[in-house]
């Protein structure tokens, strides 16, 4: 078989492989951090405007050394941290509609990095905030290690509202 049906029936069978759950490298052009963070955040924010909190829960660390602050609290934990969001969203009324922007990603290493953003829930009392996340880079996966979020004092602040520094990237989070 020649070079060029090599590669196309290389890049086929990972796109099988893919689509049954796997992944491919070869089949997708590796992406710097700051987008593969980005993108995985804008996911996570499809997952929250789907009423889906499980989903939107995975990208954060799978450990009970996960920890998440707000509102003057810890918690330790990825179940603690399920459970948090679920206790204080219990219904799509009250999970409203999730906006990020103002994001910035700071690789801090090879396989740390930091991120600074704003969010904003669309609902009845409309709600919004600051967010700093820790993230590694855990066996080929960014994940979130640490949560700190915090609401804005004054009510109807709305995310994006400040102007991004030349350079930043945009992308959806997280309420707290």
């Amino acid at each position: 078989m020649d070079a060029k049906r090599l590669g196309g029936a290389a890049i086929a069978g990972c796109l099988a492989v893919a689509a049954a759950g796997g992944g491919c490298a070869a089949a997708r052009p590796r992406m710097s951090a700051a987008d593969a963070i980005a993108a995985m955040l804008h996911d996570q924010a499809a997952a929250w405007n789907d009423g889906d909190v499980e989903r939107f829960m995975e990208p954060y660390w799978h450990s009970p050394e996960l920890t998440f602050s707000s509102g003057g609290k810890v918690t330790r934990g990825w179940r603690a941290t399920l459970d948090g969001y679920r206790q204080r969203y219990p219904d799509r009324a009250a999970m409203g509609h999730l906006t990020f922007s103002d994001l910035e990603v700071t690789p801090l290493g090879g396989d740390v990095a930091l991120v600074l953003g704003r969010w904003y829930l669309d609902r009845d009392e409309p709600v919004g905030g600051a967010f700093s996340l820790v993230l590694r880079r855990i066996d080929g996966r960014w994940v979130i290690v640490h949560d700190h979020t915090s609401r804005d004092l004054s009510p109807g602040v709305r995310a994006g509202r400040s102007p991004v520094p030349s350079g930043v990237e945009n992308a959806n989070r997280r309420p707290p």
